[in-house]
Order: structure tokens, then sequence, then C-alpha cells
């Protein structure tokens, strides 16, 4: 049974019902096979509205709804939040191995990689779906459900339109997006607390970038780890949320357990957490960090989605990220309104800011739905440019078959510098730097064969030194870029199959 004592079917705000008339008008318009995507931001009350939609759709049609989730407590959140409102729906989690009377069932909801092992087993697993509603939907792991229930719509739900991989986008599965309230107007409006943001200077060498595009934990741990950015940490907590209820997030376990020692030494109440924690532990934790009015919770990677506890009075981004959905889910913990609460703190000390803007900034998200490589692209040109900074993290595995040392010591942006100084053309730095790769797999290859399979594995660091040529030069385009790797990656299999084919 759902208890719904937390959850009273609550009163729309007139721009929640705006925003559910022309989602189910565009949908009707257009008809089955249209999939759209639906933006607002955190804080805006995504839950709220797509079960309002599920309702009105399941009334209107008579069909059924999927909602997928990619959490456990984002998916009880959803069910009591539809039970609410009367609609009859079921949580299908891993001990749900098949659906006894699924007519008394008007909606599922399902966390994805669960119901995708259903469905292999069984296609016919869930029928009658007339509307797939999918929350969080930057996260590339529900495009695997899509193929079971290509004549039913598709309801995408997001705070930020950008695929969490950038080689698939999400104008690839979605038809069309729509653009809620900006931040700024959910503030002025008095749905949103404001953010006052304070930031820090901090030295983000030492920063390696993982095959994901983000920055690596494990380097991350070693730069915020140190003695100096503890205590710079500790510095901006007591200089701007001394006593406030606070969240600090972390890259790296590591990081944040040695946060809740720093904090411990100076009396402060201060726990941590991270998604090793058993339920009952993490139930604990956050029963006591809302109850507690200056608790302080360090975390990692636990708490961006799927938490509400609008008590918060400080964040604290105690991490860089190159991830702009990241950015603003860490600080949309802060944003939930209360009647004493107008505003909350933001401290920075990952050069986020710098790097993305201040939370409260437009952004034109159509831009971003419908041209994401330029529009990423367009906000990671920073001051300091993090990538030459910031070192490239080889794939597990890669020192172990290849010497990595060759790699390591060229500079594109140097070897790019040298050229030029030196009266040659810029396009010699590529030359050289394929001379670079070539050799090192040369040395390592048994044969072409093997010297392919070894290029496949230096593919992100190609990709990698070579957005770092075209910062070089004056002129680049997303076009030239494709031109440039797609040539690079030919003339080197061509050079390897010259010189080992025979071997």
């Amino acid at each position: 049974m759902i208890d719904t004592e937390l959850y009273q079917a609550k009163i729309l705000y007139p721009f929640q019902e705006k925003t559910i008339n022309a989602i189910l008008e565009k949908i009707t318009a257009n008809g089955k096979n249209f999939n759209l995507l639906f933006q607002l931001p955190t804080g805006g009350g995504k839950t709220v509205i797509f079960s309002e939609i599920a309702k009105r759709h399941i009334e209107k049609s008579g069909d059924k709804v999927l909602i997928l989730t990619h959490r456990i407590e984002l998916s009880v959140q959803t069910s009591k939040q539809l039970a609410a409102i009367d609609v009859k729906n079921k949580v299908i989690n891993s001990e749900v191995k098949e659906i006894e009377n699924p007519d008394d069932y008007q909606c599922f909801i399902a966390m994805v990689e669960t119901l995708n092992n259903r469905l292999n087993d069984d296609e016919n697993f869930l029928e009658n779906i007339g509307l797939v509603i999918v929350d969080e939907a930057h996260y590339n792991s529900f495009r695997k459900i899509f193929q079971f229930y290509q004549n039913a719509n598709i309801l995408g739900v997001t705070a930020t339109p950008l695929s969490s991989n950038k080689a698939l986008p999400l104008n690839d599965n979605y038809d069309e997006l729509i653009v809620g309230e900006s931040i700024k107007s959910l503030i002025e409006s008095g749905y949103l607390s404001d953010a006052e943001t304070y930031t820090y200077d901090v030295n983000l060498h030492g920063l390696k970038i993982g095959t994901n595009g983000d920055f690596t934990v494990s380097s991350s741990d070693v730069v915020y780890g140190n003695y100096f950015m503890q205590e710079k940490l500790l510095f901006a907590y007591e200089e701007v949320g001394l006593g406030d209820k606070t969240l600090i997030f972390n890259s790296g376990i590591d990081t944040s357990m040695r946060v809740e020692e720093t904090f411990k030494k100076r009396g402060y109440k201060i726990r941590h957490l991270d998604s090793t924690f058993s339920d009952k532990d993490r139930k604990e934790v956050l029963r006591w960090f809302k109850e507690t009015p200056d608790a302080i919770l360090t975390s990692v990677g636990i708490l961006t989605t799927g938490f509400d506890e609008p008590t918060v009075n400080t964040i604290i981004l105690n991490r860089a990220t190159r991830s702009l959905t990241l950015y603003h889910q860490m600080i949309g913990r802060g944003s939930r309104k209360l009647p004493n609460k107008s505003q909350f703190k933001l401290i920075d000390l990952g050069n986020n800011v710098r790097r993305f803007g201040i939370w409260q900034d437009f952004i034109n998200w159509q831009d971003a739905f419908k041209f994401p490589d330029r529009f990423m692209e367009a906000r990671l040109t920073e001051v300091e440019d993090i990538e030459f900074v910031a070192k490239f993290e080889f794939p597990r595995g890669a020192a172990d078959v290849m010497k990595l040392e060759k790699l390591e010591g060229f500079n594109m942006k140097e070897v790019y510098y040298d050229c030029i100084d030196s009266g040659l053309k810029g396009k010699d730095a590529m030359n050289r730097s394929m001379e670079n790769h070539y050799e090192v797999i040369y040395d390592a290859a048994e044969d072409y064969f093997h010297g392919l399979e070894l290029l496949d594995v230096l593919k992100d660091h190609i990709d990698h030194r070579l957005k770092h040529y075209t910062k070089c030069i004056t002129k680049s385009t997303p076009n030239y870029y494709k031109y440039i790797i797609e040539t690079y990656n030919r003339q080197l299999r061509q050079k390897l199959r010259a010189n080992l084919e025979d071997e």
C-alpha cells in the first residue's frame, strides 16, 4: 500500500496549468509517433506536471501510461504523487517478475534497467501503453526502452535538455522541445529562491579529463583532498555559510570523507553520505540532516536528483565539473522556496560559475537542443582554458599495452606555437601529433589488426588532442573539426597498414 500522507493533491500553479495544456495540445495535434521534450528548471514541479499529464491522458484516451525513472527514490516519489491525484499505479522494481491483474492499474512506474530485462524476456510485459514519460530524460539509458513503444508518444522531461552522451544527442529521439519558465521568471514569481553567489579562485592544475568528458574522480580527489583545498573550503563555509544548513557536493568519496573529518575537528555537525550506504543508513543520515537546524551534509553523487530538503540554505560546490546538467542539478538543491526563505547561498570552489555563468542567467535551450555541440563548445571555453591545463586520463589498461609516456609528453599547444614561431604552418603540428600517435602504436603492435585495436583504445585521446588544435587556430567550425578528425584517423590507419601489414 502506498503511503500518501506526505503527498496530498496539490493545487496547480497557473504556469503549471498552462504548461500541461500546451504539452497535451502539442501531442494531440501531432498524433502517434510524435516525441516531445519538455524543459523546466529544478524546483519548477516537474513531477507534479507530468503526473497530471498522465492523469489527463488516461482520462481522455483510455490508454495506459508508462513512466520511466533511473532511481528507485524517483519511482517511489512519482508513485506517491500519482496516488495523491487518484491515479492507480504500480511500481515495477526488481522483485516484480510479472504483473497480476494489470487492468487494475492505469499507470506503471519502472526503473529502466529492470523494465528492459522484463521486455527482453517478454515484449508484451506491458501492453496498451499510449504515452511513455521519461523523467530526467537527458540520461541515455532510456533509449533502449523506446524500441518497444514505437506506436506510443514519448514525453521526455528534464531541467537541462543536453544528452549525457554527446555522441547521442536528444534531437535524435525527440521531434521538438517545449521550454518552460526560466529560472529568473520562477524567482520573480516567487516559486524559487534566489541564489547569492560567492566564488573563490582555485588552482585546478592536475585535473584530468576522462572518457566521459568530465574531470575524473581520481584526479579530483588529488586536487580537492589536499590540505590547502580543505582549508579553503573551511574558510569559505565560515565566511559565508556559518550556521546554515549546508550541502557540500564532492567528486570523490575520499574527498568527502576528508571534508567530514576536517569539519568535525572544528566542532561542526557534519555527516558524510555516498552511494555505498545501505537504504537504512541513507535514510538515517537524511533524517538527521532534516531534523538538525545547522547540519552540514557532505556527499558524493547521490543527492543531485530525487532529493528535496527545502531548509537547505547554503550549497557548496567543492568540485569542478564540465557538465552543465550536473551544475544545475547541484545548485537546484538549494532553490526550494519556503515562507521564510527567499534566498540561498552558493559557494563555488571549482571555477564552475566562470565556466557556465550565473545560475540565474538566461540559457537558450532551443539552441542547446538543436545544436548541442556548438552550444557546449561555447560554454567550455573559459578564461583559463581548462582543457589546456587539465590532463587527459587514458582508459584503464592502456598503460599495460602501450608506452603512454611519449603521448603524455606531447603538448599540442606548445608544438603548435613552436611550428608558428619556426615559420611553419599550424598544420605541421597536426602532422607531428600523428607521428607521435603512430610511433606509440607501431612500437606496441604485433601486426596491422592489433594496431587497429590499439588505435581504437586511443580514439578519445586523439579527439582530445585535436580539440586542443582547433582551439589554437583562429577559425574552426564543427564541420571542420569533423573533417580533420576523419582525415587524421584515416591517414593514421594508412600509415599503420603500410608499415605493419607485412609484419
